[in-house]
């Protein structure tokens, strides 16, 4: 089974391995009087292009951020109501040699709140690049991918590294160490699963009509960033059809408006918070 979804999620997603995922995020309201819900579809679709199992990847993500601002604020919060992100993915699988593949993928993104359709600083561009690895048939199957990503939203104008390794170590044990994401999972039966969960989530967009607060500053951007510890279940319908819900707590977590140089402008949400996850997936493994 090929592995071309794994680098769809940038950085500070989920390594990403669906081809198709509907899925409802809740972070109630917390102590800063801020909340989010996020409502999040994903599609992609394989074409293979010869014999050797390489493929060309086309597909699509949207984000829609639903936030809430109990706690009064030194501006009009009207302009961090509601939020979007559209990706549009274009990968490419090949043969490098008989145990390797390398993955490419270019991620337009749109990401902005859309009060006035879209306009030009709403619009960034992500890209990966990686080696992957696979014995899923081995005593003790294992899948490696080594590689970069550079993910212009996250601020950091270098590209970042992009690590999975996955083991199925016993027949009811298995475990991902990575970035974003590591997790050991309990297999209870084909049907059934448990995992443990540290993960990186977030997002950064642009604001189209500017903010002002009173000393002066202007904002133009904002960004959310969380660490997060979850407990998880899944169910699976087949192998690779399943519906999984997980629930835990922002470890850290920090909102912030920024300028166009992205600095730091105001700081509206740094609590820790409960964070619940639940969806439907189709998978590739």
């Amino acid at each position: 089974m090929v592995l071309f979804a794994i680098l769809f999620g940038q950085l500070v997603r989920a390594q990403n391995t669906d081809i198709f995922r509907l899925e409802y995020l809740n972070i109630p309201v917390n102590d800063t009087g801020v909340k989010t819900q996020r409502y999040k579809a994903l599609i992609n679709f394989p074409i293979k292009l010869n014999e050797k199992k390489e493929y060309l990847v086309i597909g699509g993500e949207y984000n829609r951020f639903d936030m809430g601002y109990s706690a009064d604020l030194p501006f009009d919060k009207k302009e961090m109501i509601r939020f979007h992100i559209i990706d549009f993915n274009v990968g490419l699988v090949k043969k490098w040699n008989e145990n390797w593949n390398l993955v490419g993928i270019l991620t337009p993104r749109v990401a902005s709140n859309l009060l006035d359709g879209v306009v030009r600083d709403d619009l960034f561009m992500n890209a990966s690049a990686a080696f992957w690895k696979e014995k899923p048939n081995a005593d003790k199957p294992f899948r490696i991918v080594l590689g970069l990503t550079y993910n212009s939203t996250t601020g950091i104008p270098v590209p970042l590294p992009l690590i999975h390794y996955y083991r199925r170590f016993h027949p009811d044990w298995s475990y991902v160490v990575g970035v974003p994401k590591s997790n050991v999972k309990y297999h209870i039966n084909e049907k059934h699963s448990l995992e443990l969960a540290l993960f990186l989530d977030g997002y950064f967009m642009n604001l189209q009509r500017n903010i002002v607060l009173d000393n002066g500053l202007v904002a133009s951007r904002i960004s959310f960033n969380s660490l997060v510890g979850t407990i998880g279940y899944q169910y699976n319908l087949t192998e690779n059809i399943s519906f999984f819900a997980l629930a835990g707590s922002t470890l850290f977590q920090e909102g912030k408006l920024r300028n166009r140089e992205r600095g730091e402008v105001f700081v509206f949400n740094d609590d820790s918070n409960f964070y619940i996850r639940t969806g439907f997936k189709i998978g590739i493994f």
